[in-house]
């Protein structure tokens, strides 16, 4: 039977590195962003799909499509979430509705599509990439902790309804920054490097039943707590 994953919020870092270790594990890629998920030329036989997962009509096409070309779906990863900086007394409140909207609200337009197929199959893992703003709030960052906070509690409520289904449902935190192309060679334990993140996250896709995790947090070592 054909394994299908779906990666939502699709492009570099932890996306890519995440859509490579499925490639090789023998999934069938999904990857879907606003743009298309053009991004990712390294994995050319993806199925690139453009949605807007604020919109609910259009995440139930996604997944119509979904259905419509493949044969099932094993793993979603939702990595999506936007961020607004400044002092709380000048935050836009189209801001604070926006990072909610693609944080959170988004989240659960994908999660819930999903979970209505996984439930039916009696298996399934949906991931959600957390951040340090998942659990703590930080000064002049409200929109994006408000986003972050409830697409955690989100995940919660996910795994423990869900779990007893056979549908595992984690969190993952990242907590620090996400090394890319531009960073220092001088200080590489500095940022977490996002090839070990989706390692990580392939752990969990195969963690036994018998001991599913619903939060997992990742940290370079040098980051405080």
């Amino acid at each position: 039977m054909e394994k299908t994953a779906l990666i939502v919020g699709s492009g570099k870092g932890i996306s890519a590195s995440f859509a490579r270790v499925l490639a090789v594990q023998g999934y069938r890629l999904v990857l879907c962003s606003r743009r298309g998920a053009a991004d990712t030329p390294q994995l050319p036989d993806a199925l690139r799909i453009a949605c807007d997962v604020t919109d609910a009509a259009a995440v139930a096409k996604l997944f119509a499509r979904i259905d419509s070309e493949t044969s099932g779906l094993s793993i979603v990863l939702y990595n999506p979430s936007y961020r607004s900086r400044g002092p709380l007394v000048e935050i836009l409140a189209d801001d604070v509705q926006q990072a909610l909207q693609v944080t959170a609200f988004g989240a659960f337009l994908v999660a819930q599509q999903a979970a209505r197929r996984m439930v039916k199959q009696g298996s399934g893992c949906i991931l959600f990439t957390g951040a340090s703003a998942s659990v703590k709030g930080y000064a002049q960052s409200a929109p994006f902790a408000m986003g972050k906070f409830a697409l955690r509690g989100l995940a919660q409520s996910m795994a423990r309804e869900l779990s007893p289904m056979n549908v595992h449902v984690a969190h993952v935190v990242i907590d620090g920054a996400v090394r890319s192309s531009g960073y220092s060679e001088q200080s590489p334990d500095s940022q977490l490097d996002p090839d070990v993140i989706a390692q990580s996250m392939w752990h969990l896709v195969q963690q036994p039943r018998s001991a599913w995790s619903w939060e997992m947090e990742l940290r370079p070592w040098v980051e405080r707590f």
